[in-house]
Order: structure tokens, then sequence, then C-alpha cells
């Protein structure tokens, strides 16, 4: 090989990465419409999970909270809230009502939305079921 980089090397070089990428991304491209319905639990979407999710959005939830990774960071991660507080609607049912209704002085705290029971028993199918999707690991850790 001579010491010197001429055109043709450059054109080369740029033609065959240019063909390898692409042709790795059609690979990544396949493989993951391939693993997607495997992962996939939209048959668990019940007509309390769907009420569930309009009330998370019609209360701006994720203006405070994270969901699968998505959303503000000012209050915890709630993909996995089921399974952190022990598997239990109850919990998260009891959680929600015990929020006090001027906050806690000091700090930054949920505050308290008055949901009737069958809207708390949607909110908390709907947290449930968000639990439940394979998310590949998210969140790292238990927390949130």
């Amino acid at each position: 090989m001579s010491g010197t980089f001429t055109k043709s090397m450059a054109r080369n070089i740029f033609y065959g990465g240019s063909v390898f990428f692409f042709l790795l991304f059609l690979a990544l491209t396949f493989n993951t419409t391939k693993a997607l319905p495997e992962r996939d639990n939209r048959g668990a979407i019940s007509p309390v999970v769907a009420k569930g999710k309009l009330i998370w959005e019609e209360n701006d939830c994720i203006g405070c909270h994270t969901l699968l990774g998505e959303g503000a960071y000012f209050a915890p991660e709630l993909g996995n809230v089921y399974t952190r507080y022990g598997n239990s609607k109850e919990a998260i049912i009891g959680f929600i009502k015990s929020r006090p209704v001027d906050g806690i002085p000091g700090r930054r705290s949920m505050p308290q939305f008055n949901f009737s029971d069958e809207e708390l028993n949607a909110l908390a199918e709907f947290l449930k079921y968000t639990s439940e999707i394979n998310t590949a690991g998210w969140p790292p850790n238990v927390q949130g």
C-alpha cells in the first residue's frame, strides 16, 4: 500500500462503510420487529385500564412523574410502582388517598386529587398494567 491517501481510497472507504452500516441498520430493524410482538401485552388492556390512562392524562400526572422513562423527573418513576408496593393495588390506592389536602409544609408533595373509589381503582389498574410491560429492565432500580 502506498504512503498516500488517494481519492479512490477515500471513496471506497466511504461507500464500503455506507453499505456496511446500512446492512447493519436493516439487520437491527428486522431483529426489533421480530422481538416486539413477543414483548407486547396489548391483550391486557381492559376498559378499566383505558379509563385509568384517561385519568392519568386528565390530571397531568406525567407533569410530575415519569412513566417508563417519559415525563417529568419531579416525582418518582411509576412504571414499576405496582411491584414496588408489593403487587398490591390497595397499597397504591391507600397512598393516593392518604395525601394531605394542603401538602406537606416545606417540601414537595403530591396533591390530594379527591378521586372517587372507581377512579382510584382504574388508576391502580393502569399502573398495574404498566408494571407488567416488558421494558427490558427499565427502570434500572426498584426505586424508579
